[in-house]
């Protein structure tokens, strides 16, 4: 069945939710208020399946979280539930939660995020498959958040007994991105002095390549020319790309257009932003093992199930 039917408040969301509705539908529901919200969580934690997606918009005092809460089958055939809390504001309300209520560090939160990275790229490319010359990643990363974490990101790499490269061309003054400069450096991880312009070139010299360039709220203006130069170079690669939480050059509510980045991969940190529903590259990994239940129920958040110590999961 497709097609797409108008609810009208909560006592008919209730009763679509009762009825257990399967099918390739589209439900809109506009709901008022904190009981709107409250179905919707209940909804949610149902766990309905079916190639549906269900969008709620909300009005009241909780409404804007309830916006763009989505199921459907978006990878792979399986069915994908996106966090209630995946706008650039929600997201920093997250990250604010975790460094002032629960104490978290900056560095700590960072380093978390370019682990688990680093924990994805070996799940798609496992060493043990990779041919000596194939073990080559280049790391690209920007002057801000996401930066940092691909910093991280390819010190693990190193760790793992990868041959990561970093091309850093806007170098942040920030201390914690000298500190994570420095590790790698002391762990013979090269930095490039530039990128070539000639896209065979990387194609030959590296088995994929990780964009830590821009992260949500992060706007292509504030990181210069260079950084400019070396997105267009990465939108033109035919080795596999891995984008760290965002693709570069998208924007996090609303996506990118025909001629933004396409990755292969894509690692959300903590929580997949809203913009991940335009993915559609073969792997999407959520590392946000790290948030507090608590905090995941205070933000409506659906984190998937970790297997074992895995701090990542596929979508």
């Amino acid at each position: 069945m497709s097609g797409t039917e108008e609810l009208e408040g909560p006592r008919l969301l209730r009763s679509a939710r009762d009825r257990g509705d399967q099918g390739d539908r589209v439900l809109t529901a506009a709901t008022r208020g904190t009981e709107g919200l409250h179905l919707l969580r209940s909804a949610r934690d149902r766990g309905d399946q079916g190639d549906r997606v269900l969008t709620v918009a909300m009005s009241g005092t909780e409404g804007t979280r309830g916006q763009g809460a989505t199921w459907g089958t978006h990878v792979h055939g399986q069915p994908l539930l996106l966090p209630l809390v995946p706008s650039v504001a929600e997201a920093s309300a997250l990250e604010q939660e975790l460094l002032e209520e629960y104490r978290f560090g900056r560095q700590q939160l960072v380093e978390l995020c370019g682990h688990a990275s680093a924990v994805a790229v070996t799940k798609v490319f496992p060493l043990p498959t990779l041919a000596r010359k194939q073990r080559t990643v280049l790391v690209v990363c920007g002057p801000e958040h996401n930066g940092a974490v691909g910093l991280v990101c390819a010190r693990h790499l190193r760790a793992f007994e990868y041959e990561p490269s970093i091309f850093y061309p806007t170098r942040s003054l920030d201390a914690l991105h000298r500190d994570l400069t420095t590790q790698c450096e002391k762990m013979d991880v090269p930095f490039l002095a530039y990128l070539p312009s000639e896209v065979q070139l990387i194609n030959a010299a590296y088995r994929l390549v990780v964009d830590a360039v821009l992260g949500p709220g992060v706007e292509l203006a504030q990181v210069g020319g260079p950084c400019t130069r070396a997105l267009a170079t990465l939108k033109q690669l035919s080795v596999p790309l891995v984008s760290l939480d965002i693709p570069s050059g998208w924007d996090a509510e609303t996506g990118g257009g025909e001629d933004a980045l396409q990755p292969d991969v894509l690692v959300s940190l903590a929580a997949p932003k809203r913009c991940a529903r335009h993915f559609t590259g073969r792997h999407h990994f959520v590392a946000g093992r790290f948030v507090p239940e608590d905090v995941c129920r205070k933000f409506a958040l659906r984190l998937p199930a970790y297997a074992g110590t895995d701090c990542v999961a596929e979508l």
